[in-house]
């Protein structure tokens, strides 16, 4: 009896040419050497396409935001006008250290810091019990989480001309409501502190739903048994917030943080439709809200100096550096305090 071959262990005999000579069968034949033209093609396609998916990326930077950080500090050493573009005088940093004589600049700069904090602050603080409460199982989380998006999804403009009615000092809502209680009509326009706290409350009726939803979905990926754990330890809910939740998405906080400061030293349109008087008038009569980004606009667009407008744009860029750096410094400290 012949022995029992599997059907993948069986071998084909060799076939036999016309000549005599044997050829190995088909399913023995050797493959063939790849050819440079399919390890060229190989070779792009492990090396060149990561590269091809990040060069769509790269190229839109270097176009409209690379290309115009160089151009913008080349027109700051320049005496440039608006109408004149093409003619430029090089007077090297002139421009830097008359930016730093002017009384404006440092005006501007404690305003935006102030209408900063003012607004930073409470929103951040805010968003993060908005967000503790859209935390837990509510009916209806779906319709309360859409809804703190909405000022979000709205237009400076539009929420900027609506404050602004509301903190009308005659007509507004915000005066009716407090002659109720008995206080005096508030000029929220010309006065410095009242301006600003104004503006500030548009930022944070915009900002405040963002941030509760960027914490919300950090608080949401915090594994559920240290929550448990905390309970059996005793901790009451304020004790599980702190010592749970806030060390939990500290990296969020921290990203929040830098993102409202960049918004807070970029900050234009709402100042700008809060006080746009019949005259043009940006940042108050007496610049008493005027921002970088309005003494920027003053500067290139109704003094047509381009020239000193670049450079308030570089010192708003080498501000949020100064505040990346600091950051950074204070992150490494907690780090080494820490550890």
């Amino acid at each position: 009896m012949a022995p029992h071959t599997s059907s993948a262990a069986a071998v084909e005999p060799p076939l036999n040419d016309k000549d005599g000579s044997s050829r190995p069968a088909s399913g023995l034949r050797k493959s063939r050497p790849p050819s440079w033209r399919s390890k060229l093609l190989h070779r792009l396609d492990v090396k060149g396409a990561p590269y091809a998916f990040i060069v769509p990326f790269f190229a839109i930077f270097a176009a409209f935001s690379f290309y115009p950080l160089l151009y913008t500090a080349w027109i700051s050493l320049h005496h440039v006008e608006l109408a004149t573009m093409d003619l430029m005088e090089w007077i090297a940093f002139d421009n830097y250290v008359n930016l730093v004589k002017d009384e404006r600049f440092w005006n501007a700069l404690t305003n935006t810091i102030t209408i900063g904090v003012l607004s930073t602050v409470p929103q951040l603080l805010m968003a993060l019990g908005l967000a503790h409460l859209l935390n837990y199982r509510l009916r209806g989380s779906t319709f309360f989480r859409v809804a703190a998006l909405t000022p979000y999804a709205t237009s400076v403009g539009a929420a900027a001309l609506v404050f602004t009615m509301l903190f009308e000092r005659d007509f507004g809502m915000i005066n009716w409501a407090l002659s109720l209680v008995g206080i005096d009509h508030v000029d929220w326009e010309s006065n410095k502190w009242a301006a600003q706290t104004a503006i500030s409350t548009i930022v944070i009726w915009r900002w405040t739903g963002y941030n509760a939803l960027l914490y919300l979905a950090a608080m949401q990926a915090i594994p559920r048994d240290r929550y448990e754990a905390a309970a059996i330890d005793g901790a009451s809910r304020w004790q599980q917030f702190l010592k749970v939740t806030v060390p939990g998405i500290r990296p969020t906080i921290v990203f929040t943080i830098v993102l409202s400061t960049i918004g807070a030293t970029q900050l234009f349109g709402e100042p700008l439709i809060f006080g746009q008087g019949p005259n043009g008038i940006t940042g108050g009569a007496d610049n008493q809200y005027q921002t970088l980004g309005l003494l920027l606009y003053e500067e290139g667009w109704k003094n047509y100096q381009m020239g000193r407008a670049a450079t308030v744009a570089w010192a708003m860029f080498l501000l949020l550096v100064l505040v990346f750096v600091v950051q950074r410094l204070l992150s490494k400290w907690r780090s080494a305090r820490s550890s």
